[in-house]
């Protein structure tokens, strides 16, 4: 898959970390993670470019998350 793939039809999903009502988060496109890439932004910027990372690594990320491993970083 293209490092920077096509998201002009992504359906974005939001973190459901999300807090205050939803205003920061971040969002991702559960539909490309087949196609190798986990495309992640800013809820609150969407026009911005997506960060795209590999399914492993975003994995990791989020096990590091739900263990709260990156408290104080």
């Amino acid at each position: 898959m293209s490092t920077n793939p096509d998201l002009s039809r992504a359906e974005w999903v939001k973190s459901s970390y999300s807090g205050n009502g939803g205003a920061n988060c971040v969002e991702w496109a559960p539909a490309y993670v087949n196609a190798g890439a986990v495309p992640v932004r800013d809820s609150k910027d969407p026009d911005l470019q997506a960060l795209t990372f590999e399914p492993s690594a975003w994995s990791s990320f989020i096990t590091a998350v739900q263990r709260d491993e990156l408290r104080g970083l």
